[in-house]
């Protein structure tokens, strides 16, 4: 049998059913129903949305393997522009390269939460530090780095333009993408204990690389949006995970495993969180946080709130589920002032 990739499979679909309401499309693409059968480069969740093998496995194992020696386990650097920082972080945790390799397709996840604010408000990464991330990735040579988010605020055309973000991936070379509602998948959490299942988008799940980019601020019931918090844009439906935000959040990054999450606080929203809108509530800190383990890298951010890693439930939900490690006293850390 010839084999297709999902992505063609998708295309040839869209083309095949361009008469079709969006509804039946949606039912057409849904995992719950039975598909002709076909084989894909990357295999297909089941018939009950089980995740495949790479999204809770592959996606945590290159940033691991072949480690150089006296590396360390997070860096933070400080005092320069943003993309110098995000440069300098990464170099001292083994270079780009250990995270992409040649070839790779390559996704970073910004918080573009809202179109009402550009990034002064802290509302949304810092456009450089994702620009720097897109050209790295590049440099290492990705095959392809897509930037995307789903926000929750105006339309992704419009918060990708008015964050800034937009024109610095392109400018990189990058590319932004807007998440379509028929490309979530029905996806089960096998660790999971509150959430246990999930619509998940597609590409998220088929990606060689994630690259996990937040901006650091107060979140008014998760208290800080970082890291792992930040995975929550590439869900469908955000709200099934408010009943029990922290293990959700843990149940989460359970199956989303970035190999590298890189921290923006050269501005952080220090209240009315997570949309902001008054430069009050910002405070300039001129800093980057890098790491391979997310559990490290919000232990680590929630510093600059006056914050403990035991005062964040998703951070000491997924220390117990051994996603990560929250104990900095343990850790190999590196500063860095520019």
């Amino acid at each position: 049998m010839t084999k297709i990739s999902r992505r063609e499979f998708l295309r040839l679909a869209a083309l095949t059913m361009g008469g079709v309401t969006l509804n039946h499309l949606l039912a057409g693409c849904s995992p719950q129903k039975s598909t002709p059968e076909l084989t894909t480069d990357h295999p297909l969740p089941t018939a009950a949305g089980a995740a495949p093998e790479s999204a809770a496995t592959t996606q945590a194992a290159n940033s691991t393997a072949n480690v150089p020696a006296g590396v360390p386990d997070l860096v933070v650097a400080r005092n320069g522009d943003p993309e110098s920082m995000v440069r300098r972080a990464i170099a001292a945790l083994g270079g780009m390269e250990r995270f992409v390799h040649p070839g790779a397709r390559v996704i970073v996840k910004p918080n573009i939460c809202v179109d009402s604010h550009s990034y002064e408000y802290a509302a949304t990464t810092n456009p450089w530090v994702v620009g720097a991330l897109v050209k790295m990735a590049l440099e290492a040579r990705a095959r392809s780095v897509r930037v995307m988010d789903y926000p929750f605020g105006g339309t992704a055309e419009s918060a990708y333009a008015n964050s800034g973000i937009q024109e610095q991936v392109q400018a990189a070379g990058g590319e932004m993408v807007t998440m379509t509602g028929f490309k979530y998948i029905s996806t089960e959490i096998p660790a999971g204990s509150a959430l246990k299942k999930t619509d998940v988008y597609d590409e998220i799940l088929t990606a060689d690389v994630l690259i996990d980019a937040p901006v650091a601020k107060h979140h008014s019931m998760a208290r800080l949006t970082l890291g792992m918090k930040n995975l929550m844009g590439v869900i469908r439906n955000r709200s099934a995970l408010h009943r029990n935000l922290g293990q959700s959040i843990a149940d989460l990054n359970s199956l989303i495993r970035p190999q590298l999450t890189v921290i923006d606080a050269v501005r952080i929203l220090m209240a009315n969180g997570p949309t902001g809108g008054n430069l009050n509530d910002v405070k300039q800190l001129d800093t980057i946080v890098a790491s391979p383990d997310v559990v490290a890298a919000d232990s680590y951010a929630a510093s600059f709130f006056g914050l403990q890693p035991a005062d964040l439930a998703y951070i000491q939900a997924g220390s117990a589920m051994g996603l990560g490690r929250s104990d900095l006293s343990n850790l190999k850390i590196e500063e860095l002032s520019l």
